[in-house]
């Protein structure tokens, strides 16, 4: 996969110039658990950036729990991390993990080519030999130049009135339980999005999750779609999303779009409908 880098190779890249490491470890149910661990050891330069305070916007009554974020703050911390529109950029997770790959779309959506997510993370980095360190780089401000691209989100009102449409299908990155609505850990309802169907976001990696499926994998674990139709790929706040995103656009669906505020903006319109059980065939 093309925006994947491995330990090898970053460590062979580690001491040229134009890089930039980013530290986006998080756990959803303590906010606080990823600056934490940066602070107890990360990758020497890495920078650590906060899914809620850093990659998402303030959630509100809509746009569900991880909002996207102002993308002229986005792009002016960035540039205060030392982040041009040359310098080749590099995320990890602790594993592989659904965090990484939101910053990969974000940056994308920037038009940010040269973005690439550290496989394994850094379970892996220290599994080979990778140092680590509690010293917090200084920083290097400069200024980071965006070119949005256009047509890759869908809001709720698009998904309402798509889903009906035999040429989009909506995918739901969840897990098959949260899917079906047999268990809801964050949200006050379960179940899906009416017409959804469930491609579970850690089903992109091999079975014991330490490396992602090549290109050929992918393709047989997204056979059932059609490469003519419009994704629109949800999980519950747009960040497991992100996985299948990267996953789709290497099996080769160039027409795949993110609903970023997913089951948690969905469920804030108290007029949706929620699906729970299984869709009819």
């Amino acid at each position: 996969m093309k925006n994947l880098i491995s330990v090898q190779r970053l460590m062979r890249r580690f001491s040229q110039n134009h890089i930039v490491i980013v530290d986006v470890r998080f756990n959803l149910k303590d906010p606080d658990a990823g600056r934490k661990a940066y602070l107890k050891e990360h990758i020497p330069g890495a920078i650590y950036m906060d899914l809620n305070k850093d990659l998402s916007g303030k959630a509100g009554k809509h746009g569900g729990s991880h909002p996207l974020p102002d993308w002229d703050l986005f792009t002016n911390k960035l540039g205060q991390i030392g982040v041009t529109n040359e310098t080749t950029v590099v995320v990890y997770d602790q594993g592989n993990d659904m965090f990484a790959p939101r910053f990969w779309w974000l940056m994308d959506y920037v038009g940010h080519d040269k973005v690439y997510i550290l496989e394994g993370g850094l379970d892996q980095w220290k599994e080979e030999g990778g140092a680590v360190t509690t010293e917090v780089p200084s920083l290097n401000p400069v200024t980071y130049q965006p070119q949005l691209k256009q047509n890759r989100t869908v809001d709720m009102k698009e998904v309402r009135d798509k889903i009906s449409n035999g040429n989009t299908i909506l995918i739901d990155s969840r897990s098959y339980s949260r899917y079906l609505g047999d268990e809801e850990p964050l949200y006050r309802r379960a179940g899906h999005i009416p017409g959804a169907v469930n491609y579970f976001w850690k089903d992109v990696l091999t079975k014991d999750g330490r490396r992602w499926k090549d290109k050929e994998q992918l393709e047989t674990l997204f056979a059932n779609l059609s490469k003519d139709d419009e994704i629109i790929v949800s999980c519950g706040s747009g960040v497991s999303a992100c996985p299948n995103i990267l996953a789709l656009e290497t099996a080769g669906f160039h027409n795949v779009k993110l609903y970023p505020g997913s089951f948690s903006d969905w469920i804030s319109y108290d007029d949706n409908d929620v699906k729970v059980g299984e869709e009819a065939p």
